[in-house]
Protein backbone atom coordinates (compact mmCIF):
# COMPACT_ATOMS: atom_id res chain seq x y z
CA UNK A 1 0.00 0.00 0.00
CA UNK A 2 1.59 3.41 -1.20
CA UNK A 3 2.22 6.33 1.34
CA UNK A 4 -0.90 8.64 0.18
CA UNK A 5 -3.23 5.29 -0.52
CA UNK A 6 -5.94 7.37 1.46
CA UNK A 7 -5.39 10.62 -0.23
CA UNK A 8 -7.55 10.88 -3.64
CA UNK A 9 -7.22 13.58 -6.19
CA UNK A 10 -9.13 14.90 -8.60
CA UNK A 11 -6.67 15.53 -11.37
CA UNK A 12 -7.99 19.03 -14.27
CA UNK A 13 -4.02 19.53 -15.30
CA UNK A 14 -3.32 18.73 -18.83
CA UNK A 15 0.21 19.22 -20.52
CA UNK A 16 3.47 18.87 -18.27
CA UNK A 17 3.69 20.96 -15.27
CA UNK A 18 0.52 19.58 -13.63
CA UNK A 19 0.42 16.15 -14.85
CA UNK A 20 4.18 15.67 -13.28
CA UNK A 21 2.87 16.65 -10.20
CA UNK A 22 -0.18 14.46 -10.12
CA UNK A 23 2.29 11.45 -11.45
CA UNK A 24 4.46 11.75 -8.74
CA UNK A 25 1.47 11.97 -6.48
CA UNK A 26 -0.10 8.69 -7.98
CA UNK A 27 3.25 6.97 -7.91
CA UNK A 28 3.03 7.05 -4.19
CA UNK A 29 0.28 5.95 -4.04
CA UNK A 30 -2.69 8.44 -4.30
CA UNK A 31 -5.97 7.31 -5.81
CA UNK A 32 -5.70 9.93 -8.61
CA UNK A 33 -8.99 10.52 -10.72
CA UNK A 34 -8.11 12.22 -14.29
CA UNK A 35 -11.20 14.52 -14.96
CA UNK A 36 -11.03 15.21 -18.97
CA UNK A 37 -13.55 16.92 -21.15
CA UNK A 38 -15.52 14.24 -23.22
CA UNK A 39 -14.53 13.87 -26.51
CA UNK A 40 -10.83 14.59 -27.28
CA UNK A 41 -10.06 14.53 -23.80
CA UNK A 42 -7.08 15.91 -21.92
CA UNK A 43 -4.57 17.93 -24.55
CA UNK A 44 -1.76 15.54 -23.92
CA UNK A 45 -3.68 12.73 -25.44
CA UNK A 46 -3.15 13.94 -28.99
CA UNK A 47 0.66 15.06 -28.43
CA UNK A 48 2.87 12.61 -30.59
CA UNK A 49 0.10 10.65 -31.20
CA UNK A 50 0.93 9.86 -34.54
CA UNK A 51 4.45 9.77 -34.26
CA UNK A 52 5.60 5.85 -35.51
CA UNK A 53 8.81 6.34 -33.23
CA UNK A 54 6.98 7.85 -30.06
CA UNK A 55 3.60 6.33 -29.34
CA UNK A 56 1.98 3.15 -28.95
CA UNK A 57 -1.47 2.44 -30.30
CA UNK A 58 -2.43 5.87 -30.67
CA UNK A 59 -0.61 7.03 -27.11
CA UNK A 60 2.01 8.93 -27.25
CA UNK A 61 5.27 9.39 -25.16
CA UNK A 62 4.11 12.40 -23.08
CA UNK A 63 0.15 10.88 -21.95
CA UNK A 64 2.30 7.48 -21.59
CA UNK A 65 4.40 9.11 -19.37
CA UNK A 66 2.27 11.35 -17.19
CA UNK A 67 -0.55 9.03 -16.59
CA UNK A 68 0.34 5.60 -15.41
CA UNK A 69 -1.67 4.88 -11.76
CA UNK A 70 -4.47 7.19 -12.92
CA UNK A 71 -7.89 6.72 -13.82
CA UNK A 72 -10.18 8.71 -16.22
CA UNK A 73 -13.82 9.91 -15.45
CA UNK A 74 -14.73 11.99 -18.45
CA UNK A 75 -17.08 14.78 -17.23
CA UNK A 76 -18.48 18.12 -19.51
CA UNK A 77 -17.81 20.72 -16.47
CA UNK A 78 -19.21 23.16 -18.85
CA UNK A 79 -22.67 21.56 -18.52
CA UNK A 80 -24.82 22.21 -15.09
CA UNK A 81 -25.40 18.63 -14.57
CA UNK A 82 -21.56 17.94 -15.32
CA UNK A 83 -20.39 20.58 -12.84
CA UNK A 84 -23.06 19.01 -10.37
CA UNK A 85 -21.62 15.53 -10.52
CA UNK A 86 -18.20 17.10 -10.01
CA UNK A 87 -19.05 18.92 -7.09
CA UNK A 88 -20.25 15.52 -5.78
CA UNK A 89 -16.97 13.95 -6.44
CA UNK A 90 -15.73 16.71 -4.74
CA UNK A 91 -16.96 15.80 -1.61
CA UNK A 92 -15.16 12.78 -1.55
CA UNK A 93 -12.16 14.03 -2.61
CA UNK A 94 -8.99 15.58 -0.46
CA UNK A 95 -6.96 17.43 -3.52
CA UNK A 96 -8.08 19.17 -7.00
CA UNK A 97 -5.45 20.24 -8.83
CA UNK A 98 -5.28 22.48 -12.51
CA UNK A 99 -3.00 24.06 -14.05
CA UNK A 100 -5.80 26.45 -16.68
CA UNK A 101 -4.87 30.08 -16.66
CA UNK A 102 -5.11 32.34 -13.42
CA UNK A 103 -8.83 33.45 -13.75
CA UNK A 104 -9.99 30.25 -15.73
CA UNK A 105 -11.17 28.12 -12.20
CA UNK A 106 -13.08 30.57 -11.23
CA UNK A 107 -14.85 31.11 -14.35
CA UNK A 108 -15.43 27.28 -14.68
CA UNK A 109 -16.64 27.49 -10.77
CA UNK A 110 -14.08 25.05 -9.80
CA UNK A 111 -11.84 27.86 -7.83
CA UNK A 112 -10.89 27.07 -3.89
CA UNK A 113 -13.50 29.28 -2.55
CA UNK A 114 -16.62 27.51 -4.82
CA UNK A 115 -15.31 24.21 -3.66
CA UNK A 116 -14.80 24.59 0.03
CA UNK A 117 -18.58 24.75 0.22
CA UNK A 118 -18.98 21.37 -0.93
CA UNK A 119 -16.02 20.19 1.01
CA UNK A 120 -14.60 22.52 3.51
CA UNK A 121 -11.60 19.95 3.68
CA UNK A 122 -10.86 20.19 0.27
CA UNK A 123 -7.44 21.16 -0.87
CA UNK A 124 -6.71 23.11 -4.36
CA UNK A 125 -3.75 23.82 -6.21
CA UNK A 126 -3.22 26.16 -9.40
CA UNK A 127 -0.45 25.89 -11.31
CA UNK A 128 0.07 29.56 -13.33
CA UNK A 129 3.20 30.82 -15.53
CA UNK A 130 3.08 33.89 -12.66
CA UNK A 131 0.75 32.94 -9.99
CA UNK A 132 -2.54 34.05 -8.58
CA UNK A 133 -1.33 37.72 -7.45
CA UNK A 134 0.58 40.86 -9.05
CA UNK A 135 0.94 42.74 -12.34
CA UNK A 136 1.79 39.74 -14.23
CA UNK A 137 -1.14 37.24 -12.76
CA UNK A 138 -3.32 36.77 -16.35
CA UNK A 139 0.18 36.86 -18.43
CA UNK A 140 0.17 33.60 -20.74
CA UNK A 141 3.41 31.26 -19.69
CA UNK A 142 4.82 28.01 -21.05
CA UNK A 143 8.14 26.45 -19.90
CA UNK A 144 10.32 28.90 -21.68
CA UNK A 145 8.79 31.68 -20.86
CA UNK A 146 9.39 30.65 -17.30
CA UNK A 147 12.91 29.52 -17.58
CA UNK A 148 13.63 33.75 -19.05
CA UNK A 149 11.44 35.33 -16.44
CA UNK A 150 12.92 33.39 -13.91
CA UNK A 151 16.49 34.60 -14.62
CA UNK A 152 17.75 31.21 -14.47
CA UNK A 153 18.89 31.68 -18.42
CA UNK A 154 21.09 34.51 -18.37
CA UNK A 155 23.78 32.14 -16.09
CA UNK A 156 22.96 29.39 -18.90
CA UNK A 157 25.70 29.04 -21.58
CA UNK A 158 29.28 30.11 -22.04
CA UNK A 159 29.90 33.95 -21.63
CA UNK A 160 29.37 36.09 -24.19
CA UNK A 161 27.12 33.50 -26.20
CA UNK A 162 23.31 33.86 -26.30
CA UNK A 163 21.36 32.68 -23.29
CA UNK A 164 20.62 28.93 -23.38
CA UNK A 165 17.64 27.53 -21.76
CA UNK A 166 18.11 24.18 -19.54
CA UNK A 167 17.88 21.23 -22.02
CA UNK A 168 15.40 19.60 -19.56
CA UNK A 169 12.08 21.31 -19.19
CA UNK A 170 12.67 23.21 -15.87
CA UNK A 171 10.14 25.36 -15.98
CA UNK A 172 7.24 22.96 -16.32
CA UNK A 173 8.91 20.21 -13.91
CA UNK A 174 10.23 22.92 -11.44
CA UNK A 175 6.52 24.45 -11.25
CA UNK A 176 5.05 20.06 -10.76
CA UNK A 177 7.98 19.67 -8.11
CA UNK A 178 6.87 22.45 -6.29
CA UNK A 179 3.53 21.87 -6.53
CA UNK A 180 3.67 18.22 -4.65
CA UNK A 181 5.36 19.90 -2.01
CA UNK A 182 2.86 22.45 -1.62
CA UNK A 183 -0.37 19.70 -1.66
CA UNK A 184 1.74 17.40 1.00
CA UNK A 185 2.45 20.59 2.90
CA UNK A 186 -1.44 21.34 3.15
CA UNK A 187 -2.14 17.90 3.58
CA UNK A 188 -0.14 17.61 6.73
CA UNK A 189 -1.62 20.60 8.06
CA UNK A 190 -5.19 19.94 7.59
CA UNK A 191 -4.66 16.28 9.19
CA UNK A 192 -2.41 17.36 12.36
CA UNK A 193 -6.06 18.57 13.11
CA UNK A 194 -7.35 15.42 14.25
CA UNK A 195 -9.66 12.88 11.75
CA UNK A 196 -12.32 14.70 10.37
CA UNK A 197 -11.09 18.32 11.91
CA UNK A 198 -9.31 20.00 9.93
CA UNK A 199 -9.97 22.46 7.31
CA UNK A 200 -8.10 22.76 3.41
CA UNK A 201 -6.29 25.13 1.87
CA UNK A 202 -5.31 26.74 -1.80
CA UNK A 203 -2.00 26.07 -3.21
CA UNK A 204 -0.75 29.25 -5.19
CA UNK A 205 1.87 28.21 -7.66
CA UNK A 206 4.08 30.24 -10.17
CA UNK A 207 6.23 28.46 -12.53
CA UNK A 208 8.28 32.04 -12.66
CA UNK A 209 8.26 32.03 -8.34
CA UNK A 210 9.83 28.31 -8.73
CA UNK A 211 12.52 29.66 -11.11
CA UNK A 212 13.69 31.88 -8.78
CA UNK A 213 13.83 30.04 -5.82
CA UNK A 214 16.32 27.71 -7.73
CA UNK A 215 18.80 30.08 -8.07
CA UNK A 216 19.52 29.76 -4.80
CA UNK A 217 22.54 30.96 -3.51
CA UNK A 218 23.62 32.72 -6.62
CA UNK A 219 20.27 35.00 -6.19
CA UNK A 220 21.65 36.09 -2.40
CA UNK A 221 24.95 36.95 -3.95
CA UNK A 222 23.30 39.05 -6.21
CA UNK A 223 21.11 40.54 -3.87
CA UNK A 224 24.12 41.46 -1.44
CA UNK A 225 26.45 42.61 -3.81
CA UNK A 226 24.33 44.26 -7.02
CA UNK A 227 26.45 42.07 -9.19
CA UNK A 228 25.40 40.19 -12.20
CA UNK A 229 26.83 36.78 -12.59
CA UNK A 230 28.32 35.89 -15.26
CA UNK A 231 27.29 32.84 -17.53
CA UNK A 232 30.39 30.53 -17.13
CA UNK A 233 29.40 27.38 -18.84
CA UNK A 234 30.54 24.37 -17.32
CA UNK A 235 32.89 25.65 -15.43
CA UNK A 236 32.69 27.46 -12.13
CA UNK A 237 33.40 30.63 -10.88
CA UNK A 238 35.36 29.97 -7.73
CA UNK A 239 37.04 26.22 -8.87
CA UNK A 240 39.79 25.81 -11.24
CA UNK A 241 39.97 23.07 -13.30
CA UNK A 242 35.88 22.29 -13.04
CA UNK A 243 34.05 21.67 -15.96
CA UNK A 244 33.59 19.22 -19.18
CA UNK A 245 36.60 18.05 -21.63
CA UNK A 246 37.44 16.39 -24.51
CA UNK A 247 38.18 12.92 -24.13
CA UNK A 248 38.77 10.77 -27.28
CA UNK A 249 35.27 9.21 -26.93
CA UNK A 250 33.15 11.66 -24.82
CA UNK A 251 33.22 14.40 -22.71
CA UNK A 252 34.53 14.29 -19.12
CA UNK A 253 33.79 15.97 -16.14
CA UNK A 254 36.25 17.52 -13.51
CA UNK A 255 35.48 18.44 -10.25
CA UNK A 256 38.63 19.93 -8.74
CA UNK A 257 36.59 22.00 -5.54
CA UNK A 258 39.97 22.80 -3.11
CA UNK A 259 43.00 22.80 -3.08
CA UNK A 260 43.70 18.60 -2.30
CA UNK A 261 42.32 17.36 -5.64
CA UNK A 262 44.17 20.26 -7.94
CA UNK A 263 47.12 18.98 -6.22
CA UNK A 264 46.21 15.41 -7.09
CA UNK A 265 45.38 16.68 -10.36
CA UNK A 266 48.29 17.82 -11.11
CA UNK A 267 50.39 14.83 -9.84
CA UNK A 268 48.24 12.11 -12.02
CA UNK A 269 49.36 13.89 -14.93
CA UNK A 270 52.98 14.39 -13.73
CA UNK A 271 52.61 17.69 -15.04
CA UNK A 272 55.67 20.41 -14.00
CA UNK A 273 53.46 23.19 -15.73
CA UNK A 274 50.12 22.11 -13.54
CA UNK A 275 52.70 21.66 -10.49
CA UNK A 276 54.22 25.19 -10.51
CA UNK A 277 54.05 26.36 -7.03
CA UNK A 278 52.54 29.52 -7.52
CA UNK A 279 49.19 27.50 -8.48
CA UNK A 280 49.30 26.04 -4.33
CA UNK A 281 46.40 28.93 -3.41
CA UNK A 282 42.93 29.04 -5.34
CA UNK A 283 43.13 33.04 -6.42
CA UNK A 284 46.14 32.54 -8.65
CA UNK A 285 44.69 29.09 -10.53
CA UNK A 286 42.04 31.37 -11.11
CA UNK A 287 43.64 34.49 -12.24
CA UNK A 288 45.50 31.36 -14.48
CA UNK A 289 42.15 29.35 -15.22
CA UNK A 290 42.60 29.61 -18.93
CA UNK A 291 46.22 28.32 -18.79
CA UNK A 292 45.23 25.64 -16.36
CA UNK A 293 41.98 24.25 -18.17
CA UNK A 294 43.97 24.62 -21.71
CA UNK A 295 47.28 21.86 -20.25
CA UNK A 296 44.07 20.18 -18.81
CA UNK A 297 42.58 19.27 -21.95
CA UNK A 298 45.75 18.51 -23.51
CA UNK A 299 46.59 15.85 -21.35
CA UNK A 300 42.40 14.72 -21.08
CA UNK A 301 42.28 14.54 -24.98
CA UNK A 302 45.18 11.32 -25.71
CA UNK A 303 43.07 8.78 -23.93
CA UNK A 304 39.22 7.56 -23.29
CA UNK A 305 36.74 8.59 -21.17
CA UNK A 306 37.00 5.48 -19.48
CA UNK A 307 40.80 5.61 -19.20
CA UNK A 308 40.55 8.91 -17.68
CA UNK A 309 37.58 7.67 -15.07
CA UNK A 310 39.87 4.92 -14.04
CA UNK A 311 42.50 7.10 -13.07
CA UNK A 312 40.47 9.93 -11.49
CA UNK A 313 38.52 6.61 -9.22
CA UNK A 314 41.88 5.52 -8.22
CA UNK A 315 43.58 9.08 -7.18
CA UNK A 316 40.34 9.93 -5.31
CA UNK A 317 39.16 13.19 -7.67
CA UNK A 318 35.48 13.98 -8.32
CA UNK A 319 34.95 13.28 -11.82
CA UNK A 320 32.16 11.54 -14.45
CA UNK A 321 31.14 11.27 -17.40
CA UNK A 322 28.55 13.20 -19.79
CA UNK A 323 26.14 10.65 -20.42
CA UNK A 324 23.81 10.44 -23.10
CA UNK A 325 20.30 8.79 -22.86
CA UNK A 326 21.90 5.53 -23.93
CA UNK A 327 24.63 5.82 -20.86
CA UNK A 328 22.20 7.29 -18.18
CA UNK A 329 19.69 4.18 -19.05
CA UNK A 330 22.45 1.69 -18.81
CA UNK A 331 24.21 2.68 -15.85
CA UNK A 332 24.05 0.35 -13.20
CA UNK A 333 23.21 2.81 -10.67
CA UNK A 334 20.38 3.67 -12.36
CA UNK A 335 18.99 0.30 -12.91
CA UNK A 336 20.06 -0.59 -9.37
CA UNK A 337 18.05 1.96 -8.44
CA UNK A 338 14.85 1.10 -10.45
CA UNK A 339 15.26 4.49 -12.59
CA UNK A 340 13.67 2.74 -15.55
CA UNK A 341 10.12 1.08 -14.84
CA UNK A 342 8.03 -1.47 -17.23
CA UNK A 343 4.40 0.17 -17.47
CA UNK A 344 1.65 -2.57 -18.64
CA UNK A 345 -0.30 -1.20 -21.33
CA UNK A 346 -3.76 -2.08 -22.12
CA UNK A 347 -2.78 -4.22 -24.73
CA UNK A 348 -0.61 -6.49 -22.57
CA UNK A 349 2.68 -4.86 -23.60
CA UNK A 350 4.43 -2.66 -21.55
CA UNK A 351 6.81 0.26 -22.05
CA UNK A 352 10.13 1.36 -19.97
CA UNK A 353 9.75 4.74 -18.61
CA UNK A 354 12.01 6.76 -16.21
CA UNK A 355 10.88 5.41 -12.11
CA UNK A 356 9.97 7.63 -9.47
CA UNK A 357 12.70 8.94 -7.71
CA UNK A 358 11.26 8.98 -4.25
CA UNK A 359 12.27 5.82 -2.39
CA UNK A 360 10.13 4.65 0.84
CA UNK A 361 11.27 2.13 3.22
CA UNK A 362 7.94 1.58 3.91
CA UNK A 363 5.95 1.59 0.93
CA UNK A 364 6.98 -2.34 -0.50
CA UNK A 365 7.63 -2.72 -4.40
CA UNK A 366 6.44 -0.31 -6.37
CA UNK A 367 3.85 -1.60 -8.94
CA UNK A 368 2.22 0.44 -12.05
CA UNK A 369 -1.25 0.80 -13.66
CA UNK A 370 -1.50 1.25 -17.40
CA UNK A 371 -2.56 5.32 -18.65
CA UNK A 372 -6.39 5.19 -18.28
CA UNK A 373 -8.49 5.42 -22.11
CA UNK A 374 -10.83 8.51 -22.07
CA UNK A 375 -13.52 7.97 -19.40
CA UNK A 376 -12.30 4.05 -18.56
CA UNK A 377 -13.30 4.30 -15.53
CA UNK A 378 -16.76 6.60 -15.44
CA UNK A 379 -18.79 3.94 -14.58
CA UNK A 380 -16.66 2.44 -12.04
CA UNK A 381 -16.14 6.02 -9.90
CA UNK A 382 -19.66 6.59 -10.37
CA UNK A 383 -20.97 3.99 -9.12
CA UNK A 384 -18.69 2.93 -6.19
CA UNK A 385 -17.37 6.73 -5.36
CA UNK A 386 -20.89 8.23 -5.64
CA UNK A 387 -23.65 5.14 -5.37
CA UNK A 388 -25.15 6.11 -8.53
CA UNK A 389 -27.07 3.09 -10.43
CA UNK A 390 -26.55 1.85 -13.98
CA UNK A 391 -29.45 3.40 -15.43
CA UNK A 392 -28.31 6.72 -14.01
CA UNK A 393 -25.04 7.23 -15.66
CA UNK A 394 -26.12 5.61 -18.82
CA UNK A 395 -28.34 8.47 -18.60
CA UNK A 396 -25.75 11.11 -18.10
CA UNK A 397 -24.02 9.41 -20.61
CA UNK A 398 -26.63 9.54 -23.30
CA UNK A 399 -26.97 13.20 -22.44
CA UNK A 400 -23.74 14.02 -23.27
CA UNK A 401 -22.22 14.69 -19.76
CA UNK A 402 -19.81 11.96 -19.08
CA UNK A 403 -18.20 10.05 -21.73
Amino acid sequence: MGALSHVTILDLTHMLSGPYSSQLLADMGANCIKVEPPGQGEGTRKLLADDENYSIDGVGAYFLTLSRNKKSVGIDLKSPQGLALFYELVKQADVVINNFGEGVPKRLGIDYDTLKQHNPRIITCSITGFGETGPDRNRAAFDLVAQGMGGGMSITGEQGAPPLRAGIPIGDLGGGLFATIGILAALNQRDQAGPGQGVGQHVDISMQDCQVSMLNYMATMYLMSGVQPPAVGNSHFVHVPYGTFKTTTRYLILACMGDGFYHKLAAMFGDPELMDPKFVTQPVRWEHRDFINQRVQSHIEKESCEYWLDQLKEHRIPAAPVNDFAHAFNDPQIQARDMVVEVPLGNGETVKQPGNPVKLSGAGPQTFTPPPTLGQHTGEILGDVLHMTHAQIEELRRAGVIA
